[in-house]
């Protein structure tokens, strides 16, 4: 413990800075002391750090509520504490966490509240457990505390091939769901080798395709693509279904406001609850209910250490696309936003992910 501790007072951390929108090419490596933790704080080592689909927005400045230019990207982290703030507990050196962060952890060192922390089983791989901080939280809570899905009933995920995607289609098989998944060609057996039938949805009518399946519709739809999309989705569910949108993919590249394309999805979604339809539309927000923190953090810590148990005991599979150090962000940016890979690509300290670079400028898939 004393030599994490005085191996921090060493340091120099590396960190990745967003200084704009720019191209991932513009990302910027910087060097800086090491900080220190205060009252409730700790330090953090990083040892994987997630790309999703949320750093992919905010370089572009279309994330909802990102902090203004210049800041560290980073929604999710796994690493060991190094140090703890005055009088916090000191049995924590040492030991793995993860933390959603939303910001701040493409970088070799940072603070975290020790409050955040989520303890990760002995003998998971940290860029696996990675996989599925975000990703695991996010799929996890969709699917049981927002649709509530059952045992035979039938799921459509859009993006079965992505990071939520995959983790959405392994948990829904575990609890007795049908899933159709869509991939493009190259993803579909990845898709199916996951539990779902895939849909090739460049190629066909993705309505009809469905339909073809579950000819009354399907119980819930993933969608992660907002945009008028939303409105096939909908179309597609069985009386009673639940559609639950968590993104606006569709609208990456369009230039103007950063948060009228979830406002659209959020006021269709709204007018559709108050029609009598007999069927439901959510929309997903991983930090609904933060001001209620205690009540907040005990719901995130139940969800992931229940998604990272499973990972431990091999009841999911781990998709880890890419492990790329974190001095080549920009190209593990441009690898995650290049529509090739199946999973998360995971950025890892630089000693450790020199030797294992998979992934880079191919599809794994």
């Amino acid at each position: 413990m004393n030599e994490l501790r005085q191996a921090s007072d060493r340091a120099v951390m590396t960190e990745v800075v967003l200084p704009g929108v720019v191209e991932p090419a513009g990302l910027q490596i910087r060097q800086r002391p090491v900080p220190v933790p205060g009252p409730g704080q700790v330090l953090l080592v990083m040892e994987a750090a997630g790309i999703s689909f949320a750093e992919q927005q905010m370089r572009r400045g279309k994330y909802f509520d990102q902090p203004p230019f210049p800041f560290t990207p980073g929604y999710d982290v796994v690493g060991t504490v190094a140090d703890v703030g005055p009088g916090d507990d000191a049995a924590l050196v040492g030991r793995r966490f993860a933390a959603l962060t939303k910001t701040g952890g493409w970088a070799s060192h940072l603070l975290v509240p020790a409050a955040d922390l989520v303890e990760v089983p002995a003998g998971v791989d940290p860029a696996e457990a990675e996989t599925l901080v975000v990703n695991g939280i996010t799929a996890t809570q969709m699917l049981h505390r927002v649709a509530r899905v059952r045992a035979g009933q039938t799921v459509l995920v859009l993006g079965a091939n992505g990071g939520v995607g995959s983790t959405l289609v392994q948990l829904a098989r575990r609890a007795g769901a049908r899933v159709i998944g869509t991939a493009s060609l190259r993803h579909q057996e990845a898709v199916r080798e996951l539990g779902a039938v895939p849909i090739d949805y460049r190629t066909h009518d993705l309505g009809a395709e469905v339909r073809k399946i579950a000819p009354d519709g399907v119980d819930a739809v993933f969608d992660h693509i907002g945009g008028e999309g939303i409105v096939t989705s909908f179309g597609l569910l069985a009386p009673g279904g639940t559609l639950v949108s968590y993104g606006t993919a569709s609208t990456r590249d369009v230039e103007g406001s950063a948060k009228w394309p979830v406002l659209k999805v959020v006021g269709r979604l709204q007018l559709w609850n108050a029609l009598p339809n007999g069927r439901h539309a959510h929309f997903f927000n991983i930090w609904a209910g933060k001001r209620r923190a205690d009540a907040f953090r005990a719901r995130l810590r139940a969800d992931l250490t229940e998604v990272l148990t499973l990972l431990a005991d091999g009841a999911i599979t781990p998709q880890v696309a890419a492990r790329v150090p974190l001095s080549r962000a920009a190209e593990a940016m441009t690898l995650a936003e290049s529509g090739t890979v199946t999973g998360k690509v995971v950025l890892v300290p630089d000693t450790a992910g020199e030797g294992d670079r998979e992934g880079l400028g191919e599809s794994p898939a």
